[in-house]
């Protein structure tokens, strides 16, 4: 019964952890956040005590550049990204006709060259324009009808203005006191491990930090870079909304796959648009963003990620969908932190059933483990 009631346990605990998120979701965002910001700043708070700073001054010093960075950013940036998303949002539906138009007319091109042979040779029967352009309408409509809604979820999950009010105010509060008292909390949770469990949860809280550092570490740089890279490439090859599409896709690149196909998608349509008929301004929006994937693919990720983080891009997506849609922008935050124990865990948990006698046969306690 033991384990019946470890299961039982540590099941009703994972379930009213949930219902706890899912009670105080609308008020959790600053605390979670600044959980997060004093995780991932604490190894520079114990390099800076290393090199003769008390911890109250390493918070300090690590909080005050932080802020200050912010700020410097927040002012140079955000508006033109304001700028840039108001004038996005005008322009999109002039965008969206010009698009339409110019597949119908490429469709009627190629259908007027190739229509006779590919009809002749093949038995292909080409849509004719009026088909395309319908159908063309249709997708488009039903594309933008997804991002609007998609939009109002985050807005509406996020709880609008006062959660983006509460994230830049109170979260540098919660992140000064838990950068400041990261290593007492610590040693406080340590302390109610029961003894004789102490060092297997230990060891897995010490695979669950590697899997955590090596991502949220690793990928944040990651993003950071991309955000960059894009938002400048795009700028100087003179693509409308360039800064805002590229920033937009490194935050996006967070989730995998999402942030890469934003700004592939956006700067292809709005290229063709913008250049047409010339094809230069999509081949060098094609090209930042080819560059952008190569080294993220072969130098960012293989070095500042790494191979070890054990979060398969599946299970990751998932996790951040699943609670990002019961649980708004705080189900972001919690959903890699949680991905990455439960895979921790289930790890553990295949490799004790492998040692047992359901797996091994019992009486079979000498057959080796592999």
């Amino acid at each position: 019964m033991r384990v019946q009631w470890q299961i039982a346990f540590w099941g009703g605990s994972f379930l009213f952890f949930v219902l706890m998120l899912w009670l105080f979701s609308g008020v959790l965002l600053p605390f979670m956040a600044g959980l997060a910001l004093g995780y991932l700043l604490d190894p520079v708070a114990d390099r800076l005590e290393k090199l003769g700073l008390g911890r109250l001054a390493a918070t300090l010093v690590i909080m005050g550049t932080f802020m200050l960075g912010f700020i410097l950013v927040f002012v140079l940036v955000a508006p033109i990204l304001g700028r840039q998303l108001t004038m996005f949002i005008e322009a999109l539906p002039a965008y969206v006709a010009t698009l339409q138009e110019l597949i119908s007319q490429v469709s009627r091109q190629v259908s007027q060259e190739y229509g006779a042979f590919l009809s002749e040779k093949l038995g292909l029967e080409l849509p004719t324009p009026t088909d395309i352009r319908s159908s063309t309408s249709d997708l488009l409509g039903q594309a933008t009808q997804w991002a609007a809604s998609l939009l109002r979820s985050v807005w509406t999950n996020g709880t609008a203005l006062v959660g983006l009010m509460s994230l830049l105010f109170v979260t540098p509060v919660v992140g000064f006191y838990m950068l400041l008292d990261w290593d007492k909390l610590v040693v406080t949770i340590d302390n109610l491990v029961p003894l004789r469990h102490r060092e297997t949860v230990r060891m897995l809280a010490r695979e669950i930090d590697a899997a955590l550092a090596g991502f949220l570490r690793g990928q944040s740089l990651v993003c950071l870079f991309l955000g960059f890279w894009y938002g400048t490439g795009l700028s100087l090859i003179g693509l409308n909304f360039g800064l805002l599409i590229g920033i937009s896709a490194g935050l996006l690149s967070f989730i995998p796959y999402i942030g890469s196909l934003t700004a592939l998608v956006l700067s292809s349509a709005i290229a063709i648009v913008q250049g047409w008929p010339s094809w230069n301004l999509l081949a060098m929006a094609l090209g930042v963003f080819l560059t952008g994937q190569f080294l993220e693919g072969n130098i960012l990720s293989p070095k500042l990620v790494g191979d070890s983080v054990g979060l398969h891009p599946v299970w990751l997506i998932f996790a951040l969908l699943a609670f990002g849609s019961m649980f708004g922008f705080t189900g972001l935050i919690v959903a890699v932190p949680l991905a990455a124990a439960t895979g921790v865990v289930l790890r553990f948990a295949v490799s004790r059933y492998r040692e047992s006698k359901l797996y091994r046969g019992v009486g079979e306690e000498s057959l080796p483990h592999g």
